[in-house]
């Protein structure tokens, strides 16, 4: 069941990987704002959730933050993590590091132990303005499925140029500020292997993993329904054996199966 998210707050949820998560979702409640078009996506494929609404004003995301906040803190109500995510890119905000900022001081006025999370699938962190906004929260979680330009193209279906190799020259300059989180999966989509477990996958992106030093990988594999029919979970034991080549390359690894 394809997922489009209120806007701009949505939750709390549980997150597999951060806890109790509320969402802050920057892009528009009727539909999908990604540079990136992936077959496993939850939100479904761009195309088909083209939105007529706007992105919310940094304002109107202050608002409904503390306001969502303000309840969360009368209820005692236990919170994790504030994670931008959603419908889409948070980066693509024009107004990303005006509206990063603002959580941040409304997370140390109402949540101070809670930490500051943002999902990106990196192709925006070229941008000064979206580099040292990244650089201020305190999980920095950047998306690489693969370094095969062929497979990204297939799986990840960016938008306009990409190149997996800036993309990582990119994440190394956090100089270790950020985690990196690995879709793998199996199976097929229209008659080609979308499998990204094998070797010839698995040795290059590791390679590049370790020049980009992350403090932490996130392993994980399709939890919900995929609008690319085909598309499979890859097994406990496949990202076991995955998990434990990053630990041997000297990098904290967590897994969700």
């Amino acid at each position: 069941m394809t997922v489009i998210y209120p806007s701009p707050i949505f939750g709390p949820i549980h997150s597999r990987r951060l806890g109790v998560s509320l969402g802050i979702n920057l892009l528009p409640a009727d539909g999908k704002v990604c540079t990136f078009d992936c077959l496993y996506c939850e939100c479904g494929f761009n195309a088909d959730y083209v939105p007529k609404r706007p992105m919310p004003t940094p304002d109107e995301v202050f608002t409904a933050l503390e306001a969502k906040l303000t309840q969360m803190r009368q209820e005692h109500a236990r919170l994790d993590v504030l994670t931008f995510a959603g419908n889409g890119e948070p980066t693509a905000h024009p107004q990303f590091a005006k509206i990063v900022n603002g959580v941040m001081a409304l997370r140390d006025k109402y949540f101070p132990e809670a930490k500051v999370s943002v999902l990106s699938n990196a192709t925006l962190i070229h941008r000064p303005t979206v580099f040292y906004a990244l650089c201020k929260v305190d999980n920095n979680i950047l998306k690489l499925d693969t370094v095969d330009a062929g497979y990204i193209r297939a799986l990840n279906r960016p938008a306009g140029h990409y190149m997996v190799s800036s993309v990582i020259a990119d994440m190394k300059a956090f100089q270790g500020k950020c985690i990196v989180q690995t879709m793998f999966l199996e199976g097929s989509y229209n008659g080609k292997d979308m499998g990204n477990t094998a070797d010839r996958f698995v040795l290059p992106w590791l390679q590049a993993v370790r020049e980009i030093a992350p403090r932490e990988v996130m392993i994980y594999t399709i939890d919900r329904e995929t609008p690319a029919q085909g598309l499979q979970k890859a097994s406990p034991e496949t990202l076991d054996r995955i998990g434990a080549m990053v630990t041997a390359a000297g990098i904290p690894v967590s897994v969700s199966y």
